[in-house]
């Protein structure tokens, strides 16, 4: 299959697109560079040192012998999209082009709207194309399982069957999302799920887990193909600030009771996850759901893994939440679909022995360590 990768330049779309030309595919990658202008903007970096875009694209020529074709341009630009799916004609787009943290969407008004400007008009843009040129292209986009927030029933995948005064429909899962950058993502969905409705378009909706890990059998073959480890208070996942925690002999920073809950996914499992959404495609007009994720843990019993899996003394230290959640919830995500697909889950205690603590020990140099803690709050309305 023919499948374009929008932010293939960044920490999964770049692995992602490895994996499936790796599994014969014929793969472009689109990207504009932003994620690496908010490491700019913010003053940090990887934990791992990532090459540019066209060296790792030639790496990988020369590890594989398959060429990536490469597009620069913002999905902003309708123009540059149209032209874009005209001249690589793709079966299937993957989008992970997208503003990505709920902390960076949190920090004032400014960064609020060009969170949702962007990747609300962005998809909108997307559709639109996928709509007049070629209404059988999938389009499998990256959600978050932070759509539905934290509800005291079980979460469906996607779809809810309701019963309300004697009649009964299917209807889209509730969301309440907890940032602007979550609100974002429900946007799309339902843009999604209309434009699937009201044009026939075929959509593959994959609500997300925190994902955690940096390496893949790809990106492993050459330094040059690595990807990105974020770990900083704003783009980097609370798994990676505790295991950065751990091997420095810091204390692993538990914002509040650290009794809430995340769903979780190897790095590895995500690669693969889209693979099969691209080669089983939604019917035309399905909106399709998956929430992608393997198991799910309290911050605490994260931190507890890391601690028990690390081999060294580690300290757990409680901070003040700078987000507005509920410090203790229900939390039960059904996620069969990707699993029935052909999933065989990796587990979390696996990759931290395998290939966490080395790979931030030969990079521990390259920490700030001022950055690990938290500098946004949820209940400031911050700057304009």
């Amino acid at each position: 299959m023919r499948v374009l990768v929008l932010g293939g330049d960044g920490y999964l779309g770049w692995p992602t697109a490895l994996h499936l030309s790796d599994r014969g595919h014929d793969v472009a990658v689109l990207d504009n560079f932003a994620r690496r202008g908010y490491d700019d903007e913010l003053g940090v970096c990887s934990l791992v040192p990532i090459e540019d875009l066209s060296t790792r694209v030639a790496a990988w020529e020369e590890h594989s012998g398959k060429r990536l074709p490469t597009y620069v341009g913002d999905l902003l630009d309708a123009d540059f999209v149209y032209a874009t799916l005209r001249e690589f004609a793709p079966d299937a787009v993957v989008h992970f082009a997208e503003q990505r943290a709920a902390p960076y969407s949190m920090i004032d008004r400014a960064h609020a709207v060009y969170t949702q400007h962007n990747n609300v008009i962005g998809t909108l843009n997307l559709l639109y194309a996928i709509g007049e040129l070629d209404r059988d292209i999938h389009l499998v986009k990256l959600g978050t399982m932070g759509e539905y927030g934290t509800p005291n029933v079980d979460i469906e995948e996607g779809w809810l069957e309701l019963e309300h005064n004697g009649r009964r429909d299917r209807v889209l899962f509730p969301k309440r999302p907890g940032s602007f950058y979550h609100l974002s993502k429900v946007h799309d969905s339902h843009n999604m799920e209309f434009t699937c409705r009201a044009w026939g378009l075929r959509a593959t909706d994959l609500n997300q887990g925190v994902v955690y890990g940096q390496t893949t059998p790809q990106t492993a073959l050459d330094p040059r193909l690595a990807t990105r480890f974020d770990y900083d208070s704003v783009f980097g996942t609370v798994l990676n600030r505790f295991v950065i925690q751990a091997v420095l002999g810091e204390p692993l920073t538990v914002y509040g009771t650290g009794n809430q809950i995340r769903g979780l996914i190897d790095i590895r499992d995500t690669v693969e996850c889209i693979r099969l959404a691209v080669e089983n495609p939604a019917e035309r007009g399905e909106f399709r759901v998956f929430n992608q994720m393997t198991e799910s843990k309290s911050v605490r019993q994260i931190a507890d893994v890391v601690s028990a899996q690390f081999p060294g003394p580690v300290q757990i230290e409680h901070l003040t939440n700078p987000r507005i959640e509920l410090q203790e919830h229900y939390y039960n995500v059904k996620h069969t679909g990707l699993v029935e697909l052909g999933l065989d889950p990796h587990l979390l205690s696996d990759v931290l022995i395998e290939s966490m603590f080395p790979i931030v020990e030969q990079n521990k140099h390259r920490v700030d360590t001022e950055k690990l803690y938290p500098t946004v709050q949820w209940t400031s309305s911050g700057n304009s």
